[in-house]
């Protein structure tokens, strides 16, 4: 199984820049679970002299000597006798200004755990930063997994911390493009369909196993009971959040195709006005976004439509937590026929992600001379013979320059299959007449039209609008 570190340039460059600036520095470093934070800290640290110590949730005394002997490993000493973590940095700056020493890296992982436990731990370290270590050249990372711990508890402006950070990071998943590295044997199809279950998620994407086919992945690595991705969503969210269980049926009802909120509260029994604070959350935790049609310039509720932001999560919710009396009873038989009817459906609304996102990524290699500002979905409706008509357009991106009088709209459909020429003519005439409905500049703008398939048969010869398949990726 692969193992390589994966990118993360923009994270261990900020940490270098940081660790280059002199004096103490102390680093806040955050994000979900899995995401990869542990990994960065250690790449950084390797050639670096450094206490890594991993907290946990048994309390502060229990904490505080397992990281005196963290601390004594490093200085080759006996591990002292210590009360608290005051008397740990207290020993380590003794020691530090014994042996004369450079910068030190020190780490504190899952630093969410001890504040979990404690909450004077803020307080606790902000005497420690304040009176032990604001002289020393200390480099002090804080790494915490609870979003909420760590944003309350150390960044926000009542944390007893607020003003002691010199540096603050939020770790974020992989982009599309660098999730492809953890799977490097499957070709571009597969890789797709493996995506669209794993997500961009690094713990999740090593569990794949990219000599196996991603149908018998699923089997074996998330319907199967007690393994590490069959129990994960549920550890996440317990470990995360006070309501699990009203957060467990929001996102239940999302990944089952309520987008709005009236649709999600009518899946849910809850009233719509209680709903904003829960979906608020799963916002700021990155596991829902919010969207509005790319042509909107004042944001409507009514146009708001909410989805899943993470693909893991939502093909679980969407296939395993209606089917856990299958998976508990081991019938994993019975739910991957009910995968396998409606996967490629599943993975055709990820791929409209991801041809938002190779878009972007080929306009910024200057790959394509298509220009845009903005870039996202669209849906409307129209009325015909007194009945509403919904209409969507997967991908729209707006090139609009006002100095150069320029204003450039395009309009793509995204194919999770195979196309010949003339399906694909017939699917960009068929998105001309949407396209129609999309008010933006209508009486100055200039139209151009793309399609995005698994395989275009012809596509040399598709001159009048943009075509790309899995070959450009």
């Amino acid at each position: 199984m692969m193992r390589k570190f994966i990118n993360r340039k923009e994270e261990t460059e900020f940490l270098e820049r940081q660790y280059k600036e002199e004096g103490l520095q102390v680093i806040v470093i955050y994000g979900r679970r899995r995401v990869g934070k542990t990994e960065i800290i250690k790449e950084f640290m390797k050639d670096k002299q450094h206490i890594y110590f991993l907290a946990d949730k048994r309390g502060t005394l229990i904490n505080a000597k397992e990281f005196a002997t963290k601390a004594a490993e490093f200085f080759n000493d006996i591990s002292p006798e210590v009360k608290n973590f005051e008397n740990v940095f207290k020993y380590i700056v003794k020691r530090i200004n014994e042996r004369r020493m450079e910068k030190i890296v020190i780490a504190i992982d899952e630093f969410s755990y001890l504040v979990e436990k404690d909450d004077s731990i803020p307080s606790i370290f902000q005497k420690i930063i304040d009176e032990y270590i604001s002289n020393e050249e200390i480099f002090l990372i804080l790494n915490g997994s609870s979003i909420s711990m760590m944003e309350k508890g150390v960044l926000s402006y009542s944390s007893p911390l607020y003003g002691r950070r010199t540096g603050q990071w939020k770790v974020t998943p992989l982009s599309f493009f660098d999730s492809g590295y953890f799977l490097p044997k499957y070709n571009r199809e597969s890789f797709i369909e493996a995506f669209s279950v794993c997500g961009n998620i690094p713990a999740y994407l090593l569990q794949f196993d990219d000599s196996i086919n991603v149908y018998e992945n699923i089997k074996e690595k998330i319907l199967k009971k007690g393994s590490f991705l069959n129990e994960e969503i549920a550890m996440c969210l317990k470990e995360e959040l006070r309501e699990p269980s009203t957060y467990f049926s929001i996102l239940f009802a999302i990944a089952n195709g309520a987008t709005r909120v009236v649709e999600i509260a009518d899946k849910t029994f809850m009233n719509p006005k209680d709903l904003s604070k829960y979906l608020e959350t799963l916002q700021r935790l990155s596991l829902v976004k919010k969207e509005y049609p790319i042509t909107e310039k004042k944001v409507q509720s009514k146009k708001t439509l909410y989805f899943i932001d993470d693909n893991f999560f939502r093909f679980w919710f969407r296939f395993v937590y209606p089917n856990k009396s299958d998976v508990e009873i081991g019938n994993t038989e019975n739910i991957m026929k009910k995968i396998s009817l409606e996967f490629n459906t599943y993975v055709g609304k990820i791929y409209e992600e991801i041809c938002r996102e190779v878009l972007i990524k080929k306009r910024a290699l200057r790959e394509t001379n298509i220009n845009f500002n903005e870039v996202g979905r669209w849906w409307g409706h129209y009325r015909e013979n007194g009945q509403r008509k919904e209409v969507e357009i997967d991908l729209v991106a707006i090139n609009e320059d006002t100095n150069a009088n320029k204003r450039e709209i395009y309009f793509f459909e995204c194919k999770w299959k195979d196309v010949d020429e003339q399906e694909a003519t017939g699917i960009i005439n068929n998105l001309k007449e949407k396209a129609k409905f999309v008010e933006w500049n209508n009486e100055n703008r200039t139209e151009k039209f793309g399609i995005f398939a698994k395989k275009i048969e012809g596509k040399e010869n598709l001159k009048e609008f943009f075509a790309f398949d899995l070959e450009d990726f």
